[in-house]
């Protein structure tokens, strides 16, 4: 089900507030529990299964390493459990397919191949994931035992808003919240405002730029020209964008009517002074999981200077993994780990002494091509359209001009100038930061908050194109 569907808005959304507001106190938790299990069964029982049960063995590793005694083996065994449910449902036909690649290579032509399983790839299993062996972490790091219940652990891996695409919540910055948090109206307007904000960035800015995006990348590179390929990119990049941040925004302003404050998950990233810049704006809650749970127990900066360029290429080579089983993927990781790499090398100082214009340009370029690789699932064909977008193209390939109307190229312009924010919009970064003159136009706020609403309403009605991105990871 996703948040920018009308069963959800008109359905699912209402019943969910109206029931937690009427029970108890003490009944709150349970029913957020309830909602978000009904929220994920949406997706299919089997997949339902798999997360249940994953849950409540997550909870019993937990336990054990909470108890002090063979706290390091029961990490172990339980970060091994996660890693291998990610590999067998998200990973296992890539390594047959690789192996079979390197049978057929080497082997002779009666080398005996693996088949190719059917599974399909429960939803959210990457996030879900990422949060239990946060878990597990943090307890293991504890000093103290930590007072565990299962309805808590349930919550806070379950809860609807954060469960299908985060951000990506540790558990020792939620538990809390889950045990006592404060509701108010102040809270519960903001979370209004951003979830219709959110719901404006997918529905208004991503969609637009996914239907011209789509068509572009229909077509084989060697099918377009540069200037068509790269009107592609670019739609692409901000297609991205927007449908990311607009979800984490939409989870962001669904908590806080629940009276949660999830963390931030974007910051203009399209606005960053290199690609660490990039990395300490998009997807905010990923990177630092793998900084706090990877790079740091690889010995992060603390070791010498070539071990800590390798510490940052693993950390890279697993986010690309992470986002997918291709090579593509792995590709795109650690070419943002390579530029990193470089940054640390030889350009953090020379970055803040460089004209901030430069060095936006070479930030978006690295971006940009990257994205290549992330839309483009066969590696070779991300490599020609790559190709294409430095000129190595054909004259007689579809031209920009073709897949461009006046209402693409508005929509076009209006979101990459959202994305660099020419426009003053209410911060979606901390809502207590709201700009003054926004302070003294409530009414005029609010008035434009509902329109937009209501705009995305007819949209959805009228059965508009709607994909979400992240739904793959």
């Amino acid at each position: 089900m996703l948040f920018s569907s009308l069963t959800f808005l008109f359905v699912f959304l209402p019943i969910a507030l109206l029931g937690y507001y009427l029970v108890p106190r003490t009944w709150k938790n349970n029913w957020l529990l309830l909602l978000s299990i009904v929220f994920f069964a949406w997706g299919g029982i089997p997949n339902t299964i798999l997360f249940l049960g994953s849950i409540l063995v997550n909870y019993f590793f937990t336990l054990k390493i909470n108890a002090q005694r063979n706290k390091k083996r029961w990490l172990v065994v339980g970060l091994v459990f996660n890693t291998g449910i990610l590999i067998a449902f998200k990973y296992l036909n890539f390594i047959i397919e690789n192996i079979n690649g390197l049978s057929e290579l080497f082997g002779s032509q009666n080398s005996l191949l693996l088949p190719e399983l059917s599974i399909a790839l429960p939803l959210g299993i990457s996030f879900y994931t990422f949060h239990q062996m946060s878990m597990l972490w943090d307890a293991y790091r504890s000093e103290q035992k930590l007072t565990l219940t299962l309805a808590d652990s349930a919550l806070y891996v379950a809860f609807f808003p954060q469960l299908i695409a985060g951000p990506i919540v540790r558990y020792k910055e939620i538990i809390q919240q889950i045990r006592s948090r404060k509701e108010s109206m102040s809270l519960f307007s903001s979370g209004i405002e951003q979830f219709i904000l959110g719901l404006g960035k997918k529905i208004v800015l991503a969609n637009g730029s996914a239907a011209l995006a789509d068509d572009v990348f229909s077509y084989h590179p060697h099918e377009l020209t540069t200037s068509a390929a790269w009107l592609g990119i670019l739609a692409y990049t901000l297609q991205i964008y927007f449908d990311f941040s607009g979800y984490s925004d939409m989870a962001i302003g669904l908590g806080r009517m629940f009276g949660f404050e999830l963390p931030l998950n974007f910051n203009a990233p399209y606005l960053a002074r290199g690609i660490r810049d990039f990395w300490h704006r998009w997807h905010i809650s990923l990177s630092n999981w793998f900084r706090d749970y990877v790079y740091i127990p690889l010995g992060g900066n603390r070791v010498t200077v070539s071990r800590m360029y390798v510490n940052l290429l693993i950390v890279f080579l697993l986010t690309g993994f992470w986002h997918g089983a291709t090579w593509s993927f792995v590709f795109w990781g650690l070419f943002h780990g390579f530029f990193i790499v470089l940054e640390r090398m030889y350009g953090e100082d020379a970055f803040n002494k460089l004209p901030r214009f430069p060095v936006w340009v070479y930030t978006m370029l690295v971006v940009m091509i990257g994205w290549v690789f992330f839309r483009v699932d066969h590696f070779g064909d991300a490599v020609d359209y790559v190709g294409v977008l430095f000129g190595f193209s054909s004259d007689t390939g579809m031209q920009a001009s073709v897949f461009l109307d006046s209402e693409k190229g508005t929509m076009l312009v209006l979101s990459a100038l959202f994305a660099l924010r020419f426009f003053i919009l209410p911060s979606s970064n901390l809502w207590k930061e709201r700009a003054l003159w926004l302070e003294k136009t409530t009414l005029l706020r609010h008035a434009a908050l509902l329109l937009l609403f209501v705009y995305c309403t007819a949209v959805l009605t009228a059965g508009s194109y709607n994909p979400f991105i992240y739904f793959r990871f």
